[in-house]
Formats: structure tokens, sequence, C-alpha cells
């Protein structure tokens, strides 16, 4: 017998499914042939990691679907294959072939629970397998030990981010998983980068000062300020040139524009396919753009995988590898030959901070690159990454136009005030942008009853975070078309800061709450964005509460930093140049300024909690859910079921009947189309009347709670012991 199985659906044996590892190998050293990596210890790991597969309850599983008692994880019964003597004749190093065996041996995350005299009489049964088992790969090296060899491996001993060899060890199993994805899923591991720079020269743009520091620095990491309008996303794409790149942005509606100007616009056709999407609702964004002819399963499986040359994607599609999570080498380890841009550091939540300080510090330790760019810098950030030994080039001097006056800014000493907001309409395109859901739902109330307005334009529209996904992305779809400068629309939008960073629209007059000077600074770049339009006595209206807090103090946003913000503020009035908002940042978000404030304590101490995490404690699930907020929860407004609930069961009936993947995937799409995400604690006080189950893990709470589409979640019933019901407004 010689056909062990490696593989059921399709069947392949060990050896034809190993041969796709060493093709994929090949591909990997071909494209990225500067990568720092042992080449040959690599190939030994893809021919022994599945060498165990031979074992009998294995072949009988894979060939019966029957798990027998005891199996144990065939990367360990792989280890005895592995001819130690022979690497280190050949001058490998004890602490190279420990990396080596720990590779093969958790190449798969399993639980490790069988004795040492059990593994013994196994490995014994493995010798029989053996001697039927042909390839003459392993001619020179064939044999098969009694034991492991305690040197080399004990089970359950790591290598941990302490240990030298630490980022050595990531490549070889990071990249061994990648193989061995690539070749179970039929893929080519990496696709070449060959179209991004021709691509873009075909642009002709004219390359401005930003644009050609880029390219300049492609071989450094660089932090960059540039004003809105300079042409940001170009120079990032620039500075990653013909080499593998991430180019990740806070919002997924941004994410999405970005995306559909880079595959359609700048890749065209030819090379559309090499620019994936990386976000939670990516296959969904796939089929929306796909024609009938495109394989969206191959295009979704390429950029999961990470064999695109460019993804455009979320912060916590790469920077949740901070947590070391079981399993997480095969991400680290693509970035150690991978330019990574972030687009926009606002002044992120102290968790989001943290991981960004953390995920870049591990990044170029490992040998990848990273570009920021940014309209605004806090020095926090500077002072941060330099805390943690991390190199940089940051230009003598931002890019901005300082002639260009784009912003007239008029601070008011009062609460948000809906008389000033209509008193300025004048068949305009005007943003009001609110720290909370609860006060932007007010002042959009207080819009549509105001009289005055309402007999000018009845075009006053809402969007925030507190509408079902359908809603929201109409909403975002909405105020995307209307916030263009060729559109000639006139109207009202009320928005959170959902709005704040990198969406691309541009409206006459902003109306804000004050929230911290970094975050109005970028609201206000959404207004006169790129320098034409017309400017009267003033175009930023920012109100600082006067005597009182503005929504959201205190919950979202330091105090500290408020009072910090609303203080720089006093001597303002009228023009700001650009430089002018980057020194007021500049003596805001220093260390000195923040040490004592409840903010940097925070960053400071989720950097010191990660690090002393040990490397494997957590699963990628429970990562998840800390990185994208495990306080969320996806619910469905009763009123909203009941409006759908024809749909919403045709659609269970598919994921409960259905074999079809991509019906099962468009029916749970469209479930959760009619959810949304509301804060933990908030849920667990309200009235559930109903729940639905979507997968084996997914149950969708149905809740009584207030709903319209103009407004979103309004508020809700809560229950209490007393049995009465009270009020709950939601939050941001």
């Amino acid at each position: 017998m010689n056909n062990y199985l490696a593989k059921s659906n399709p069947k392949e044996t060990i050896q034809e499914h190993t041969q796709k590892l060493l093709f994929n190998l090949e591909i990997l050293k071909n494209t990225y042939p500067n990568l720092e990596i042992d080449w040959d210890m690599l190939k030994w790991a893809c021919i022994y990691h599945d060498l165990g597969k031979m074992n009998m309850k294995f072949q009988k599983r894979i060939e019966q679907g029957i798990r027998g008692k005891n199996e144990i994880p065939h990367g360990i019964l792989s280890l005895p294959f592995i001819n130690y003597e022979y690497l280190e004749d050949e001058g490998y190093t004890e602490v190279e072939i420990k990396n080596l065996f720990q590779s093969v041996a958790y190449h798969h995350d399993r639980e490790f629970n069988f004795t040492e005299e059990y593994l013994e009489k196994e490995i014994k049964l493995l010798k029989k397998e053996f001697e039927n088992f042909k390839w003459d790969i392993l001619d020179e090296v064939r044999i098969l030990k009694d034991n492991i060899e305690e040197q080399y491996f004990v089970v359950n001993e790591r290598t941990y981010s302490d240990q030298k060899e630490f980022f050595d060890y990531i490549k070889i199993k990071g990249l061994l998983n990648r193989l061995d994805y690539a070749a179970s899923a039929h893929i080519n591991v990496e696709i070449k980068n060959d179209f991004l720079v021709s691509s873009l020269q075909k642009l002709n743009y004219n390359l401005n000062d930003l644009q050609n520091f880029m390219i300049e620095n492609r071989d450094n990491n660089v932090i960059a300020v540039a004003q809105t309008g300079m042409g940001k996303t170009e120079a990032g794409l620039l500075w990653i040139g013909d080499n593998k790149g991430f180019f990740t942005l806070p919002l997924k509606s941004a994410i999405n524009q970005i995306y559909n100007r880079v595959a359609y616009k700048i890749a065209m056709e030819e090379n559309r396919e090499k620019v994936g999407l990386l976000h939670s609702d990516t296959y969904s964004e796939y089929m929306k753009n796909a024609a009938e002819s495109d394989d969206i399963d191959n295009y979704f499986t390429k950029t999961k995988q990470l064999s695109l040359p460019l993804t455009i994607c979320t912060l916590d599609q790469l920077f949740d590898v901070v947590f070391r999570y079981r399993d997480f080498e095969p991400k680290l380890a693509t970035m150690s030959y991978s330019k990574i841009v972030i687009d926009e550091v606002q002044m992120y939540s102290d968790d989001l901070l943290a991981y960004l300080i953390l995920g870049l510090s591990y990044i170029t330790q490992i040998g990848g690159k990273f570009a920021i760019l940014t309209a605004t810098l806090p020095r926090i950030v500077i002072d941060l990454l330099s805390k943690e030994g991390i190199d940089f080039i940051l230009p003598d001097k931002p890019f901005i136009n300082n002639e260009e006056v784009r912003h007239k800014l008029k601070v008011i000493n009062t609460e948000i005030d809906t008389d000033i907001i209509v008193e300025n309409f004048n068949y305009n395109k005007i943003l009001v942008i609110c720290n909370t859901v609860k006060k932007a739902q007010e002042v959009y109330s207080e819009l549509c009853k105001n009289e005055t307005l309402v007999e000018k334009s009845k075009n006053i529209n809402l969007l925030h975070g507190k509408f079902i996904k359908i809603h929201r992305k109409e909403k975002e779809d909405a105020i995307f078309e209307f916030g263009q400068l060729d559109n000639k629309e006139n109207g009202i939008w009320v928005a959170t800061q959902v709005v704040e960073a990198s969406l691309d629209i541009d409206f006459d007059l902003l109306f804000t709450e004050l929230s911290d000077i970094n975050g109005l600074f970028q609201r206000m770049g959404r207004c006169n964005r790129k320098g034409k339009r017309k400017i009267g006595e003033y175009n930023c209206y920012v109100f600082n509460g006067g005597e009182n807090y503005c929504s959201g103090i205190g919950k979202v946003i330091d105090k500290q930093i408020f009072e910090f913000s609303k203080e720089a503020l006093r001597s303002i009035d009228g023009k700001m140049t650009e430089q002018d908002k980057l020194e007021i940042i500049d003596n805001i978000y220093t260390t000195e300024m923040l040490k004592d404030t409840e903010y940097y304590k925070k960053v400071i101490g989720n950097i010191g909690y990660i690090k002393s995490m040990t490397e494997y404690e957590l699963s990628k699930k429970e990562v998840l859910k800390r990185f994208r907020n495990i306080n969320n929860v996806s619910i469905i407004p009763e009123q909203i079921y009941m409006e759908n609930k024809d749909i919403i069961e045709e659609n269970l009936d598919v994921l409960d009947n259905s074999i079809n993947k991509e019906d099962k995937f468009l029916a749970r799409e469209s479930i959760l189309n009619f959810t949304v995400d509301l804060n933990y604690y908030e849920v667990e006080k309200m009235i559930e009347s109903a729940s639905i189950q979507i997968s084996k893990y997914q149950v969708i709470k149905i809740i009584e709670c207030e709903y319209s589409k103009e407004k979103g979640v309004l508020i809700s019933r809560i229950k209490k012991d007393e049995g009465e019901e009270v009020k709950l407004n939601t939050i941001i």
C-alpha cells in the first residue's frame, strides 16, 4: 500500500498533497526571493509535516469518516520521521532543529492528552505502514525513530517571544501553514504584484511632494502628515510599489470606497482580482460587484488566505496578532515580507492605540515595513512608537498648503443649537456631527420639526451606528453621493463620528459638538474638503457645551482631553490654516500633557497587559471578541422582524436545508441585513420576545425596542425587578 491519503475531498495521497506544498514553496521563493528565511528548513517542514497521517486511525477517519478513540494528532506522529542527525550533519543548530520540530508538531492546533507509552505504541504501529510507503524524496533521509528526541521536542513546550529565535520560528511555522492552506484550497500561495506601479503611471498624475517623498522612502518605515486632498491614497500605493501590501483604514464604508477605486479605476479589469477587500462583510461586497463569469469563492479564498498582492482591510484583520493567539503565526509571517499602510491615525480608543503600537513593533521586528499617512498626528503616537524602539522616518515638515485656507472656525459657548443651524441653511449642504447617537437623534428630531427649515427643504437625514445593516448601507451610499462636489442637491445630514475620518464627502458647512481637538480637525476634513467651495464668514461651527460637557464626554472621550481641547479653542475665531491645526495638536497631544489623563494610563496599561500575556493562551475566537468589542450584540428589532418575517423564515429554511454554499451565504447575509449592533449591557436589560438560530454557534435575539428607518433604534423598554418599565437611552 502506498496510497495513504492526506485529503479526502478530492482524494489526495500524502505525496500528492505535499508536492503541492513544494510547488507553492517555489512560487513563494520566486515571488519574494529576498525574504529572510532558511528556504531549505521550510522545505523540510513541508516534507515532514503530514507523514504522521499514514497512521491507520487517521486513514480510517479520512476513508470512512469515523474518528477513532485516542487518536494522536498527526503533527506529533510526524516528528519521529525527522532525521535530525542528517540535519545536524548539514550544520543546523539545536535551536533551528527545534524550530522545525515545533513547526511540524503545532501546524494544527490540537489538544495533546496522550501518555508516553501510548505514543510509543502508535509509533510502533507506524513502522509497519512506513515499510509500504514509497517516496523518492525521502531516500536520503528515510528514517522512523522509536520515539521523539527530547532534545528537540517536549510535548506542550513552545517558543515564546522572550526567546531570540521567536521570529525565526514564526516564519517557518507560519509559512508552513500558508503553504499547507494554499495546497488544500488548490490556489497559489502568492500572486505577484506586477501591476501597481504601471497602473498608477497610466493615470498620468503629476506627482506632488508627498508622493515623491513616499517613492524615495520605499525601503523605510515612514510617518507623513498631509492635509486632506493631497492624494494620500495614491502616496500609500506608490510607497507599496510592486511589493506585497496591505492598506488599512478605520471604517468599512471607507474601505469599500477605496477598494472600488483601486480595483476598478487603478488596477482595472485585467488586474482587478489582484486587489482584495478584507473585513467582516467581504463576501457580500464581492457578490454585489460580481459578474456572472466571476468565481467568487476562489477570489474570496485567495483574499482570506492573504494570497493577493494588495489587500484593503480594517485594522483588526491584521493587528489581532498582538494577542499571539493559537495559530497567529501565518498572518505575522506574511507581514514579514509585506508593506502596511495605516491611513489616518485618529485618537484611537485606548485599546486600539495599544494594538496599533504593539502591532507595528511586531511587524518591524519580523521584517515588515509600515507607513502612516494621516491628516493629523497626535504626538503621543510618535512617543509611544519610539518607546517601543521602532525606527521610522518623519519628514522635516508636514505636507500642507498653508496658503490655501479651507476652514474658518466659529466657537460657540453653548450646547449644540438647532436654531443656529437653521439660520445658516441657505439651500446649501450642511453636515451636523454629534458625539452620541442620542444627541444626534435629538438634533435630527428638532430640525425635522422646525417649520422654517422644512419650508425650505425636507432633505434632512440621519446617520449613526444604531441602524439595521440594510438601512445603514443605504444611508452611507446616500451621504457619499450627496457629499460629492458635482452633486447639486441641498439639505442637512446629521451624523455621529461614523463620518469622521476617511469618508470622501464634502459639505459647505459643518456644525459639530466638540469631542477632542484631533477628532474636531478630522470632522472639519468633511467640510470644504478639496478647498473648492465658497467660504463666507465661517464654514465650521463648534459648540463647546458652554458651562456643561458636550454629549459623550467621560464615556467615550476623556474629560481632561476635552478640557484641554476646549481651552485651546478659546482664542480661535476665523481663519485656520493647516499649520494652525497641527500646532494645536502638537501642543495638546504630548506625553507631558496627557501623562495624568485616564486615557494615557489606559493606553500604557493595555500595552503592558498584552505584553504580559503568554503566547498561545487565547483562541482566535476569543481574540475576535476582544478586538471587535465583546460588548456589542447583534439583535433584530421586533417590529423589523414582524415586517420581514416571511423573508427571514424563507432564508432560515435555506440555511437548514440547502447544500449550496453560495445560497446559504446569501441567506445568512439576508437575515443579518435586519440586525443592528447594540451594547451588551443594554440588551441584557431589554425584553427579548424571541430568538432565531442562524448557525450552530450564532443565535440572534429579537428585541422589543422602538425603531424607525429615519432614526434607527430609539428608546427601549427594559425590565426591572419590580416589573415596571422604564426608559433606557441608547448610547454611542
